[in-house]
């Protein structure tokens, strides 16, 4: 009783709806309804078993029964065959022999009976005809022998009341058992019937015949059989949405979504639409289908009566000749005739219908493309509904149906499917740069960490030690410094991103930034190859050949959405950046913070990883070409679209021209964190040199000046006497800077070329040069003020000292102010601060001596920074090396001071080779004649045994000869391109 009250109570409850069994129980009550139902299932199970086992002989004796049957039937087949060829010899026997006359003919109660049984008969025979017609799917069919049925049940009488004591009943029971099947037989051809309307790919004649038998056996109207249809299609869409999905069957998921609206739509015009009045009907849109087929079973048709039910059936058997009329020429019946349906209400109800799946379509589509992982799977998708929609079966007729239907044309893709595409692609665009944006800041995080753990001593890992010490990475050589095909391939022919190890050493990119730049180039790259699957391909051929396409036929443009795409890209690509930028901003904080007052911050480790972001963002738009393909688009490197912006439109030139900006905008926002960079190096180095500076500057004990002294020269002048006569006299000058002076220049030198000097940004090197005159001048500054305070046992401030210090001073101002401020200040507007200290400097010195010694001072500091221009290289640059005012030297003055350059170099410390200066040699020698120099100096070059001559014979040789040497260096620059 308790198995038996607990299954009531489960079969009350509708466990098919989780959630709703959820709410309505508690935790206690669903672990109790599971028991029940475990509890059940093998009673069932149990149940089964003894089924079985008590069954098994029954079946058994069963299949021996069938075998003794089929013997039985066969045999009686044999004696059939025998007795109708025993009858038809004697009706060849019997036509020869007179006939005899015609006996009376029956009685009129005898045939009424043979016209009962006949009827008996074929009621006995209806029952398997209708099953033989449901398997074979005509439901139609099927449906007429079911009302025919039923007609002979109201000919016999067998659904009268009382019908228990009917007398046909009496006399044959077995008709109760077929009265009994035939009432099952309704609702399984309306089960049928509407399934066989949700089949998506039912034909046109298969579907009308099945709402046929819907409207015959439920006796509905016209306008309840287009409900019953758009209804059993809306189910379909529910049953295809919510298949199962594997990969790559959402493809065919949507493809077969697509069909079967447009398959609805099509059969919604052949079935119910009927042309109006005057038009002729076209054979390849046929249209009314449901209304004609209707016509032909109920026996309305035009052109003369319908066909029976049993007109091509049972006419060879005997009793078919005692059937009464009204059964042999059946013909079903509706109530109410089938009015056509009209154009406004067909269009209005399709409308609806269409609005009420759009919402199902879109909730289902979106839940099938969260399957979709990549956007070359939405573009195959996209591909291969276009290929469908193209297809000369789906286009046939198409715009002609939807006119009639809807007025106005379907738009599967720009209607239904093209924003969720869109919405797809962007979360898989969004997720694939947010994935790219967080692997990047972890590489960035562990290639810092490795930077601030390792020692400038380890040679642990290759990479890191030269990221430690550029220089040794640049004057390393290594087996990838020359592409492979440097010898016989031209920069030209090159490939577009091809960099040699010589390129990358040029612009001082260690392996470490390298490293960085491949592998975000390389997640760029796997990121735009597949977005640019969704995206129309650079072939002209190609892009003509698909244009003209939807002008001819129902299917979309694919690439209508691609500016929205490559918008969506570039919005993407550029947060990416930010983001990378972002974090290397908050670690270039963090390090300034932590070397901020810290005099061993070039002894630490952390500066190296301030290099290596600077280093990254410097060059991260060049080594990332696949960065600047995202922004700026497919060919965005190339130069086809500036010569092609002629010919493009208003709209496409802006376009071009936006890109382009946020391009720029991009490149100055990594430039912007690089100098952000490297003025947090160049500021620490600056306080470290310059504290050594300070310090060496102010130590007043003899021991420490004399220690920091240098030669000086000693030059003979003449000076007018008091008599009028001339006296010569000897003046003694600085011609070097002091030690701590010239160490100073050569640290900041040393610390410059160990970055990679070369590849510095020109504001970096312009701030750290002013940074140290800053500085300088406000050491000068404190030994001022400490000289005005006497202190007992310090050196007093004699007249050669402070000769030298402003020799010093002078010196380094030359140096370290670039010609540019010169020009923008002007030289009225020099600091006030250099001049204060200046003149509290020559205020130590006698006026008379000074005045004195100013020009040969002058021409001291000019000569020393000629002669130093090279040494120190970067720090003073192309910009600062001056040259002397008049292009005559004193012929009893020997000089070794270097040609200079004309133009900026590549390599900064490399002297430059005679052919660089040759075109100067030949200008000046016209001024060397009038100077009258000493030719001394021209006999000793021209000599053969003078070292050095042979190179100058070779360089000669080389201006008259037309072809290009090896001196000109001119293919090694273009290897390294």
């Amino acid at each position: 009783m308790a198995s038996a009250a607990a299954s009531s109570a489960l079969k009350r409850l509708d466990l098919r709806d989780p959630a709703a069994l959820f709410e309505t129980h508690g935790a206690e009550e669903i672990r109790g309804l599971e028991r029940q139902v475990r509890a059940e299932i093998e009673h069932k199970k149990e149940e089964l078993r003894q089924m079985v086992g008590e069954r098994y002989r029954d079946l058994i004796e069963a299949a021996d029964t069938i075998g003794q049957m089929r013997r039985c039937a066969e045999g009686l087949v044999e004696a059939v065959k025998a007795t109708d060829q025993y009858c038809s010899r004697l009706r060849q026997a019997g036509s020869a022999a007179p006939r005899p006359p015609r006996g009376p003919q029956p009685w009129p109660s005898q045939e009424k009976f043979y016209s009962m049984a006949a009827q008996i008969k074929l009621l006995l025979e209806i029952p398997e005809k209708i099953w033989s017609a449901m398997e074979a799917s005509q439901y139609l069919h099927a449906t007429q022998l079911y009302l025919l049925c039923c007609h002979l049940h109201n000919l016999l009488q067998l659904d009268a009341s009382g019908s228990r004591y009917s007398p046909i009943l009496s006399r044959f029971p077995i008709l109760i058992r077929q009265v009994a099947a035939a009432s099952h037989f309704r609702s399984a051809i309306l089960h049928e019937s509407k399934m066989m309307l949700k089949c998506p790919a039912v034909s046109d004649q298969a579907a009308a015949e099945a709402l046929c038998s819907v409207m015959l056996l439920e006796e509905s109207s016209p306008r309840q059989a287009l409900t019953d249809f758009l209804l059993a299609r809306k189910a379909a869409i529910q049953k295809l949405l919510n298949q199962p999905h594997h990969g790559a069957g959402i493809r065919a998921q949507v493809c077969s979504l697509v069909e079967l609206l447009a398959t609805t739509l099509n059969q919604a015009h052949g079935l119910f639409y009927t042309l109006p009045e005057g038009l002729l009907p076209d054979p390849s849109l046929p249209c009314g289908l449901l209304f004609s087929t209707l016509e032909t079973i109920t026996g309305q048709h035009p052109t003369g009566k319908g066909f029976g039910v049993l007109q091509d059936e049972m006419k060879l058997c005997g009793w078919f000749k005692h059937l009464p009329a009204s059964i042999v020429e059946f013909q079903p019946a509706l109530r109410t005739l089938a009015h056509p349906i009209s154009q406004e209400y067909l269009k209005d109800t399709l409308q609806k219908w269409i609005h009420m799946c759009n919402e199902d379509i879109k909730t289902g589509i979106s839940n099938l493309l969260l399957y979709v992982k990549s956007m070359k799977g939405l573009a195959g998708i996209r591909d291969a509904m276009w290929e469908l929609l193209a297809s000369e079966s789906t286009y046939h007729g198409w715009d002609v149906t939807c006119r009639r239907l809807l007025e106005k044309p379907l738009l599967f893709w720009e209607d239904l499917l093209q924003q969720l595409f869109l919405d797809r692609l962007q979360t898989l665009t969004k997720e694939g740069f947010d994935a790219i944006s967080a692997s990047s800041k972890e590489l960035l995080l562990s290639a810092l960490q490795e930077l601030e753990s390792s020692t400038s001593n380890s040679t642990a890992n290759k990479h890191i030690h030269f990221q430690h010490n550029m220089s040794l990475f640049l004057w390393s050589e290594s087996a990838n410094d020359l592409p492979s095909d440097a010898a016989w391939v031209s920069v030209a022919n090159r490939a577009q991103f091809a960099g040699s190890g010589l390129s990358m050493k040029a612009q001082a990119v260690s392996p470490c930034v390298q490293n960085f730049c491949s592998a975000l180039d390389s997640k760029l790259k796997v990121k735009l190859d597949d977005l640019l699957a969704y995206l129309p391909s650079g072939d002209s051929s190609l892009s003509k050949d698909v244009v003209p396409m939807p002008a001819k036929n129902c299917a979309f443009d694919r690439y209508s959405d691609a500016g929205t795409v490559q918008d969506t890209l570039r919005t993407h690509s550029v947060a990416c950046i930010r983001h990378i930028t972002g974090c290397i901003q908050a670690e270039l904080h963090r390090i300034e913070e932590a070397v901020q007052g810290r005099q061993d911050a070039l002894a630490g480790v952390k500066l190296h990883a301030v290099l290596f972001m600077a280093r990254l963002c410097q060059s991260l738009a060049e080594l990332c070409p696949h960065l600047k393909q995202c922004i700026l688009g497919r060919s965005g490197s190339s130069e086809k679209p500036a010569r092609d912006s002629r010919n493009q439109g208003k709209g496409n030139t802006q376009e071009v021209l936006h890109r382009q900006a946020q391009w720029q905008e991009v490149k100055e926002l990594l430039l912007q964190q690089s100098v952000m960079g490297y003025r947090v190096w160049s500021s620490a180095v600056v306080k470290a040199l310059a504290h050594g500076f300070t310090q060496s500057l102010l130590l007043d004990d003899a021991g420490s000046v004399l220690a920091t002294a240098t030669s000086w020269d000693e030059l003979e002048i003449q000076e007018e006497a008091e008599c009028g006569g001339s006296v010569t006299s000897k003046i003694r000058l600085p011609v070097q800077p002091s030690w701590y002076v010239q160490s100073f220049l050569f640290s900041l030198c040393q610390e410059i070329n160990r970055v990679g000097g070369h590849a510095l940004p020109k504001v970096t090197l312009q701030e750290m040069l002013k940074s140290c005159m800053v500085q300088v001048v406000a050491a000068y500054e404190k030994l001022s003020e400490r000289k005005q305070t006497k202190k007992e046992g310090a050196f007093p401030m004699t007249q050669n000292r402070a000769l030298q210090l402003l020799y010093d001073l002078r010196y380094l101002s030359l140096v370290l102010t670039t010609r540019s401020e010169e020009v923008k200040s002007g030289r009225s507007k020099q600091d006030s601060r250099l001049e204060r200290v200046t003149e509290d400097l020559e205020a130590l010195i006698d006026p008379f001596d000074l005045d004195v010694f100013t020009p040969h001072l002058n021409s001291n500091l000019h000569r020393l920074v000629l002669r130093t221009s090279v040494l120190f290289g970067l720090v003073t640059g192309t910009e600062n090396q001056l040259t002397p005012k008049n292009s005559t030297f004193n012929s009893q003055e020997p000089h070794n001071i270097l040609p200079l350059a004309s133009s900026q170099i590549r390599f900064g410390l490399l002297p430059l080779s005679m052919t660089s200066t040759r075109k100067a040699k030949s200008t000046s020698r016209s001024i060397e004649s009038k100077a009258q120099v000493v030719p001394l100096a021209q006999s000793r070059a021209d000599d053969p045994t003078h070292p050095g001559s042979l190179f100058k014979q070779l360089v000669s040789e080389e201006d008259d000869s037309p072809t290009p040497s090896l001196f000109k260096l001119g293919w090694l620059s273009s290897m390294t391109k």
